[in-house]
Order: C-alpha cells, then structure tokens, then sequence
C-alpha cells in the first residue's frame, strides 16, 4: 500500500511542531508511534494523521511494516535520545538498525528520504569553529556516535539510489519543551547560572527554522546526500542573551556577581568526566565554550527566514512566565 508521508519522532519536539505544519497542507500522512505513548502527547494529531505503533527499536516488527507499505517520502526525526537509562544495544537499533531499515524502504520505492541527525555529529564542541559539513567528528557520547553511524549509512545508499537529505538541528527553542533553553531560563529566574568571567559564544535554533527546513526539502529537489546544520542566522554571546532573558523575566540586568573564573567550569568538567557524568560535562562544556556552526547553505539553498535569537527566545521568555504564573 503506498501512502503519501511517513514521519517518525512525533511526540517529540521537532516532530510534533514539523507534524503540525505538514497536516495544514498535507494529507495522507502515517506517523510512527512508540507503543504506550501517553494520549495528551499526540491527542492533537487524532483523526489527522494514521497511527502505526511500533517501538523504533523493535527491528523485526518494523521491518514487518515497512515490507508491507510504500511512501512518497519518509521524514526521520525520532531518535533515543542521550541521557536515557537504555543499553546501547537498545540505543543502537532505535538510532542507526531503524534509520537503515527505513532507508530501504525509501531506497527501493524511490521516496525522499529526509533525516533528522544532529550538530552533535562534532561533538559536543566542535573541534573547529564554525562547524561545517567538512568539519571532524566526534563520538564524545553514545548518542553522538548513533548519529554518526545513521548518517553513515544514509549516504552509502546515497550511493545506490536513496534520495536523501540530512539535517542537523543546533539546540532547538520554542515553547512546551523543557531542554537546554528552559533550564537556562530557569536557572536564571532563580538566580543559580553561574557564568564565566569571558564571553563565551552558543549558536541556538528557532523551532520556526526547523520546521522551515524540513518542509522546504519536502517541496524542492535537492542534491542526494546533501546535509544542512541549521540554526539562527547568526551564534549569540551567552552573556548578552542572559542579559535579555533577566530584562524579560525582571526587568533588570543580570547580577555580575554569578560570574566566575573559567578556571571553576575546567574542573567542573573534569569531576563530571570523572564521574562519567554525560550530562553534567554537557551541562559544563554548553555555558563555559564556544560552540557555533556554518548554517549559510541552509539559509540560502531552503530560502530561510533569517532569525536572531535575540530577541526570538521571547517565545521561551513569554512561555514561561506563563508557567510560573500558574
């Protein structure tokens, strides 16, 4: 049976607001649902979209599916994502055995194939600044290496046919998601970010590009293997973007006092590494090094909107005064 879309990773972030601009002007659209996912996460999507309930790291019953139904075009965005108590064994096959097995399915019904990968690919900081397609990567974590591996693969069977794109989103910001960009919100409402005494500069995704660029691969013909990083128009000093987030929250600047000596995050980041803390030497390495990317291409080849940041994360701003009002 062949359908018009397949689109996978719809409870997460990326994948609902991608979802929700793909079912105003799409129809015949199957999503990818992991078995249990919670009604409120996907209520929105019922009666819009086909359901198919199968565990990305389920291979078998997967690849029962697939063997049975065609698309147009399959957009890949759900992925185990890092700090998750899995073995990577289960890591593994969710992130690179079920992208294989999806670009089969594409690569023998000729579909567009578009994939969600991530900046991660370089690592957590890259090894050069900004970023680029050539730029080494980086297996510091499992979840990274998975992404390395999926896009390996992906461009193999570029070579034999796959019509696939790549994209790379930076660390993504919008509302009703609670990663990075809350966190640092939080924490400065609160008083508790601790800064380094020396600018450090971040490069951060509006959700609107995002979804700008996966809809945009799904209209045009582009190259086979080509791979967007993408991001806002330009990175952003954390410094200032702190200062604008405390001017929203309080109408103030932030308190110089919370700066500290780089020295402090260095050994921060050697306790968490230690301790094989992924997330703590995430946490230490996002707010104390630089980490921006080469988004031109994308910019210029999917016909972007340009986007700052700042003043754009008012959306994050706004989003959770909201929330601490309730």
């Amino acid at each position: 049976m062949t359908s018009k879309l397949l689109i996978t990773g719809i409870s997460g972030f990326i994948g609902r607001n991608v979802l929700r601009q793909l079912v105003q002007s799409h129809d015949s659209i199957t999503a990818i649902i992991r078995p249990g996912t919670k009604h409120q996460r996907i209520e929105e999507f019922i009666d819009k979209v086909k359901f198919a309930e199968i565990d990305l790291a389920d291979i078998p019953t997967l690849k029962e599916y697939l063997d049975e139904n065609s698309f147009e075009t399959i957009i890949h965005i759900g992925a185990v994502r890092g700090g998750r108590k899995l073995s990577n064994s289960d890591y593994f096959d969710a992130n690179v055995n079920a992208t294989e097995q999806l670009v089969i399915n594409a690569r023998d019904n000729d579909s567009k194939f578009i994939f969600c990968s991530s900046v991660g690919v370089f690592g957590a900081i890259p090894l050069e600044l900004p970023a680029n397609n050539f730029t080494k990567r980086q297996e510091d974590n499992y979840y990274h290496f998975t992404k390395i591996r999926a896009e390996a693969i992906i461009q193999k069977y570029v070579l034999y046919g796959l019509k696939a794109a790549i994209i790379r989103p930076s660390i993504t910001y919008g509302t009703d998601d609670y990663g990075f960009p809350f966190t640092l919100t939080k924490l400065i409402d609160k008083k508790l970010l601790f800064l380094p005494d020396q600018d450090v500069i971040i490069h951060l995704a509006n959700i609107n590009v995002i979804t700008q660029a996966f809809l945009r691969l799904i209209e045009i013909n582009y190259q086979p293997g080509v791979c967007y990083n993408v991001a806002d128009s330009n990175p952003v000093e954390l410094h200032k973007l702190t200062e604008f987030i405390n001017n929203e929250l309080k109408g103030k600047p932030y308190s110089s006092k919370r700066n500290l000596d780089l020295k402090y995050f260095k050994k921060g980041e050697k306790i968490a590494k230690f301790f094989k803390s992924e997330l703590w030497i995430a946490r230490f390495q996002l707010i104390s090094r630089n980490w921006y990317y080469d988004v031109e291409n994308s910019y210029t080849d999917l016909s972007l909107k340009e986007t700052d940041t700042i003043p754009n994360f008012k959306i994050v701003t706004d989003w959770y005064k909201n929330l601490r009002s309730k």
